[in-house]
């Protein structure tokens, strides 16, 4: 392990002097974290942009539905345009759905069923755009604290060698490697909160937008299977 050189009485002690003094490993460490946290907050940013646009967007296409629109019109519109959220479970139900009847079956048997699984897909493809790279914001959240720890521990064992080496226990030579030591612990702080708080925040937020299109995705389906009905019992 290397051994630090002990800060004189009068060292230099800002935060970017403590990193500049501090071993290898936990040079290594906090860069991590850094470059960790740097990550964490661009996820963060992006997730809130996005989350923000699907509210949006989810409120457009609930306007337009229910505002009268025959679904053939509504269909035709979103078949070639990129869609999210409700949009894509509408367009996949209504593709499943004129792939039965254009055929010309006179009773679709499984159609409901096939619809339904349609929208399953739909609608977890959304949920898995939303979710996205959650998962390192928990990680980090839980793993953060520990590294820094880690880069702690080291820095302090790294310390007491130097100090064990020098046989002075002054306050004024101990204090600066301690500091530096800490700062690893701090560092990886100030990666987790951020993260943890933004997990849950974002989290809840998603399970909000899934409801929201598992909600219409039920309500649809009930609104084509009465339709199924009519055009079965229409062809009978």
């Amino acid at each position: 392990m290397e051994t630090l050189a002990l800060a004189e009485p009068h060292a230099n002690v800002s935060l970017w002097a403590l990193f500049w003094q501090a071993g290898f490993i936990v040079k290594l460490v906090m860069i991590g974290l850094l470059l960790a946290s740097v990550w964490t907050w661009a996820i963060i940013i992006d997730k809130v942009i996005a989350f923000g646009r699907m509210k949006t967007a989810l409120n457009r296409f609930e306007k337009t539905f229910w505002s009268g629109q025959s679904l053939e019109d509504l269909y035709r519109t979103l078949a070639d345009r990129s869609t999210s959220g409700m949009g894509s479970i509408f367009v996949a139900a209504m593709r499943e759905w004129k792939k039965s009847f254009e055929k010309g079956a006179r009773a679709p048997m499984g159609l409901q069923t096939r619809i339904d699984k349609a929208m399953d897909l739909a609608l977890t493809r959304e949920m898995e755009k939303l979710e996205g790279r959650l998962g390192f914001l928990a990680t980090i959240g839980s793993a953060a604290p520990f590294i820094g720890l880690f880069g702690t521990v080291v820095g302090i064992m790294t310390s007491f060698q130097a100090i064990a080496g020098s046989k002075s226990t002054s306050l004024a030579v101990v204090a600066p490697g301690i500091a530096e030591a800490l700062l690893a612990t701090a560092i990886g702080l100030l990666a987790a909160i951020p993260a943890v708080i933004a997990y849950n925040k974002l989290s809840s937020d998603a399970g909000r937008l899934g409801a929201r299109m598992e909600g219409f995705a039920d309500e649809f389906s009930a609104i084509l299977s009465r339709q199924i009905d009519e055009k079965v019992a229409q062809r009978a």
